[in-house]
């Protein structure tokens, strides 16, 4: 079994987090897209790139809900992150042709979450030897891309297999999402 190490997200799993709001609420409520890194937008959660990724093409799933576990989120909410997780690892695989993914979650402080308030569904794109002499020797991540350009890359795929962005949920609806193509 191989790990996946990650000493260079230190600094921001310990910086001062006492910054005001939640910032996966704040982006929800942005205006600029783009500069938000939002990729998709669907009834009851949405899909950004990762701030600070372990590869191109890093995704979140997150919540459009404030709510810290998937056990504290509705059966509604919880259905659709599925299916926006089948999505992304197609996205990501027409789009970056990966070797493999890495899924998760990381729930509470104690289990590495970043942002304990606001759970969220990690979507990693990997390929064989990305662990490199850079990250190896100088503890220094490598990520050939601007977030921008990926984040246009993988909406793009996105709107492609989904359509457009999901709309507010009528009551009692279920997950606006169909990935089965």
């Amino acid at each position: 079994m191989e790990n996946l190490f990650s000493p260079w997200r230190y600094a921001y799993l310990t910086q001062d987090k006492r910054e005001e709001g939640c910032p996966f609420c704040k982006v929800q409520r942005g205006a600029d897209e783009r500069a938000n890194l939002v990729v998709y937008r669907a009834r009851h959660n949405f899909v950004i790139l990762n701030l600070y990724p372990y590869n191109s093409g890093h995704l979140m799933i997150v919540p459009k809900e404030h709510v810290a576990s998937p056990a504290a989120s509705s059966e509604l909410q919880r259905a659709e992150m599925a299916e926006l997780t089948v999505a992304c690892e197609q996205v990501l695989r027409e789009t970056y042709r990966p070797d493999a993914m890495n899924l998760g979650m990381n729930l509470g402080r104690a289990g590495g979450a970043g942002i304990e308030d606001h759970y969220h569904l990690h979507v990693v794109p990997r390929w064989s030897g990305d662990t490199n002499f850079m990250t190896v020797t100088a503890g220094t991540r490598v990520i050939p891309e601007d977030l921008r350009v990926s984040r246009d890359r993988v909406r793009a795929a996105f709107v492609a297999r989904l359509g457009p962005d999901g709309e507010e949920p009528s009551p009692g609806e279920g997950p606006p999402v169909s990935a089965g193509t």
